[in-house]
Formats: C-alpha cells, sequence, structure tokens
C-alpha cells in the first residue's frame, strides 16, 4: 500500500448490491482517520450480496477505486472489502483449556477459543471470525478481560462467523481483477457497528439494523460483546421492485420515485398530493396518489422489521436498552424510524457514520455506514499491528494470488 511521508494511507471498499464505495483514508500522527478520497458506483453484477456476474462487478469496483484514486491523488493496491449474503451463517462454540503456571496468559485465551471452534464445519463454508462473547474462569462467568486473573480452569463462549467459499472467492477475483490485494475480508453489519454504534450502547445492548440494497444485516450486541449476526435476502431493492410492479413504471424510475417521493403512510399527514410516474414502452405518464406509493412502501418496510423479529427469536429487543440503530442507504426513508419503533416496541434512532476529518461530508450518511466502518476495522488492525496493515503490490500472476490468498485463510 502507498505510504505518505508523515501517514499511512488505507483503504476500503463496500461492494453492495446496489453500489460499490470505495474510501481511502490518512492515519494521522494521533491514530485518527482523514478521508483523503471517495469513490461511488453504481453496482452491476451482484445480487443478494452475492457476485453473479464478474466482468460487471470488476467494472464498478475499478470505476469507483479509480474516482478514490483520482480524488486523493494516490494509487492504492491493497483493502479491507466487506462480504455479506445470505450464504453468512453463524454458530456458537465453547472450549476451556487448564491455565497454565495458575494465571491466565494470553497462550490460555487462545486455547480456549481455538477449542471453542473444534467443530464440523461445513467443507463448503469457511469461518471468518470467531468473536469471543464471554470467558469463565473457575466457575465465574461473566469475565470479559480474562488475563492476569487466578485460576485452573478457562472456558470461551464465541460466535463464530463462516462465509461461503465461493461467495468469498468470486469477491476475491473480482478485486484481484482491478490489481488489488485484500488486507482482510470482514463480516459487513460488525463492520458497520464499529462505524455507528457507541460502546456504551454495546455495553447496554443494541440491535443493529443495516438495510442495503440486496440484504438486511443485523449485529446485537450485549455487555459489549457481539452475540448474534444474521443477514436476511431482502433490502431496498425489493421495495423498489414493489414500487414498479403496483405502478408499472420501469424499475429505474421506481428507484427514483422511491428516492424522491416515498414515505410511510403516517408521515403523509393527510397531505392529497399527485407524482408524476413515468410508463413503459410508449405510453403516456401518469399521475399517482402518493397514497398509493407510501402504501406499498410501508408494507414491504413492515415486512422487513416482521422478518427481524422473528429471525431475533429468543432475544426480545425490548431488553436490549439501547434499542435498534437503523443504517444503510435504505433507512432514510422518511418514516422509517416511527414505523420500526412501532413493530420493536422500543427505542429506534438512524445512524450515521462516527465523525472524522478531511472529505468526511461526503460520506456523512446512513448508506455509507459499512464503508467507513471498514476504515475503523483497518484502524484497530493498524493500532495492535501498524507494520502488518501495509502491503507492497504484488507482482504475482492473477491464479497465483488468489492461491496464496487462500492458503493464508485456511
Amino acid at each position: 500500500m502507498v505510504r505518505s511521508s508523515s501517514s499511512e494511507i488505507i483503504a476500503s471498499v463496500d461492494i453492495g448490491t446496489s453500489k460499490i464505495v470505495a474510501l481511502i483514508a490518512e492515519i494521522n500522527g494521533d491514530n485518527e482517520l482523514k478521508i483523503i478520497g471517495v469513490g461511488t458506483e453504481p453496482s452491476r453484477g451482484l445480487k443478494k450480496g452475492v457476485v453473479v456476474n464478474i466482468e460487471s462487478t470488476v467494472d464498478s469496483i475499478g470505476k469507483a477505486i479509480k474516482q478514490a484514486e483520482r480524488i486523493a491523488e494516490c494509487d492504492i493496491n491493497t483493502v479491507f472489502a466487506g462480504i455479506a449474503g445470505s450464504h453468512v451463517r453463524s454458530y456458537d462454540g465453547h472450549g476451556f483449556v487448564r491455565i497454565n503456571e495458575g494465571e491466565v496468559s494470553q497462550e490460555d485465551i487462545d486455547g480456549a477459543v481455538d477449542a471453542s471452534i473444534a467443530m464440523k464445519i461445513p467443507s463448503e463454508e469457511r469461518i471468518l471470525h470467531v468473536l469471543p462473547k464471554d470467558f469463565v474462569i473457575d466457575g465465574q462467568d461473566g469475565i470479559s478481560e480474562p488475563i492476569g486473573m487466578s485460576g485452573i480452569r478457562l472456558e470461551a463462549d464465541v460466535h463464530i462467523v463462516t462465509i461461503s467459499r465461493t461467495a468469498e472467492e468470486n469477491i476475491v477475483k473480482s478485486l484481484y481483477h482491478c490489481d488489488l490485494d485484500i488486507q482482510e475480508v470482514v463480516l459487513e453489519p460488525l463492520a458497520s457497528s464499529m462505524s455507528v454504534l457507541s460502546q456504551d450502547e454495546k455495553e447496554l445492548g443494541a440491535c443493529l439494523i443495516d438495510i442495503g440494497g440486496g440484504t438486511t444485516d443485523i449485529a446485537i450486541f450485549k455487555d459489549g460483546q457481539i452475540i448474534t449476526t444474521k443477514v436476511i435476502p431482502v433490502g431496498g431493492d425489493h421495495v423498489t421492485k414493489d414500487i414498479a410492479h403496483e405502478l408499472k413504471t420501469p424499475v429505474d424510475e421506481a428507484e427514483i420515485i422511491k428516492i424522491k417521493h416515498a414515505a410511510t403512510l403516517s408521515k403523509l399527514n393527510g397531505t392529497d398530493k399527485l407524482i408524476d410516474v413515468p410508463s413503459v414502452g410508449d405510453r403516456e405518464a401518469r399521475k399517482t396518489d402518493r397514497k398509493v406509493l407510501a402504501s406499498v412502501v410501508e408494507q414491504r418496510y413492515e415486512e422487513i422489521f416482521e422478518v427481524i423479529n422473528t429471525e431475533v427469536g429468543k432475544i426480545s429487543l425490548e431488553s436490549l436498552r439501547a434499542g435498534v440503530i437503523l443504517t444503510g442507504g435504505a433507512s432514510k426513508l422518511d418514516g422509517a424510524v416511527e414505523l420500526a419503533e412501532a413493530v420493536f416496541g422500543c427505542d429506534v434512532r438512524l445512524g450515521y457514520p462516527k465523525p472524522m476529518s478531511g472529505a468526511f461530508e461526503s460520506i456523512n450518511g446512513p448508506e455509507n455506514a459499512t464503508g467507513a466502518g471498514l476504515l475503523l476495522y483497518a484502524l484497530e488492525k493498524y493500532k495492535s499491528k501498524p507494520a502488518d496493515l501495509v502491503k507492497q503490490k504484488s507482482s504475482a500472476p492473477l491464479f497465483q494470488k488468489i492461491q496464496n490468498w487462500f492458503s493464508s485463510n485456511l
């Protein structure tokens, strides 16, 4: 990765169903991020977070990267990339070790975590993240930082996230065809949580709902730790298709109508308003009542929230004292927060990325939560192992680079 004389440069790529967002940032001497490059391009080649057309995906990623590089006036060759999709799976794991020399060391923690993932994972899946939830020493639970504590037996409860090897390989190939190495693949709701949630919210208990174009990603926190992650294959694109079907208008026009006029019924306040609706083919444009649009949109959002309620299962959202945080491009619907409060029965707020310097204003929206979160994830990696963050451009051929990536991540 390119170095400047006074700071490190990092980059992230949010490969979404609706759009590709490439961000470039500097890490200054105070370990703070400054946005120096932003590139956004409509995403073509993905469906529900999964690559279905390599050529189109490569073209979209390449254009977004070039935009960001022009603004940043630098070249990048290493990125942190997000991944989501219905192929994402999650499991709970439990393992234990005997504590060496009576005091918990990092080696003991690593051993307990390793033991917790000694479970049979389907061959088509790869473990992406192992996220510790809780540690237990000689029966005493609720321990988050066990290093230095005395005891005989250390147990670890972890949350394991797996992804499809095929889905990951197609993302890796797409990036490598853009001459980009991958620093790390990161689960998108995990990245978004770093950008949107405060530590207090994680401690009190919070549910992050990131509504993207093709998927809705969920991450639930309690006592500062992530306890559940889920990906639902429904998002803003489904709302657009509903509008296109109901109003009998092309999908591209339905997207424009959604952005300009969509709201829930409660937000219309009884106001009568007609909107222009382009017709299919050579037919003349029509006008329709905005209430018709609001009804269609509200039904789909209510369905999404009800599915989330079902998917969360035993976890009562009312028990999460920090409530629900909506983010993602499709979360900005006028009335979405109020509708979510009615469905979930708890406080709901709209989540924006944490402030950064530089060109931050250009990404200060819920739709950029994942891209900004990937940069913050990278920053945490840099703080712990700064030498590992920087990679030089590889001269290896594409096939060899892909082999090297998967060899190092098995």
